[in-house]
């Protein structure tokens, strides 16, 4: 396996704290939700991987298209993070809504599945999280 590129972040204080990537662009505190006791007012973990989620799912899905000779560049997903608690044990969960302008729902639904396969951070939450994607 080629390392094509590393991020490296350093978090301090747990979810009330403080991130900065090594390169100084990230550079913010950390906060707890107000919907799980925290006082809000910044980002959290589960908006900062569903932002990195977002972006790689799009590039997948670019990739998916292209070698199909569809146009993609106008799609957006929503990805949603949630935090949950069964019992005493904490898991995290996502939905994926995608849209493709000008496309129809059941080859939305084709590709975006596709794109669940191959995006990397799919790969890595694939049985590790219960995920749903679905064509809006």
């Amino acid at each position: 396996m080629d390392k094509l590129y590393t991020a490296s972040v350093t978090a301090q204080g747990g979810r009330d704290g403080h991130i900065k990537s090594n390169d100084g662009i990230l550079d913010f505190e950390v906060k707890k939700p107000k919907e799980m006791g925290g006082q809000g007012g910044a980002t959290n973990p589960e908006q900062l991987f569903a932002a990195a989620w977002g972006p790689c799912y799009l590039g997948a899905l670019g990739s998916i298209a292209e070698k199909q000779g569809i146009d993609v560049s106008e799609a957006t997903v929503n990805v949603q993070v949630s935090f949950n608690k069964d019992g005493n044990v904490y898991l995290l969960s996502a939905e994926l809504d995608v849209h493709i302008p000008g496309l129809d729902h059941d080859e939305t639904q084709r590709l975006a599945d596709l794109a669940h396969k191959t995006c990397p951070y799919s790969k890595a939450t694939k049985g590790n999280i219960e995920v749903r994607v679905t064509a809006i």
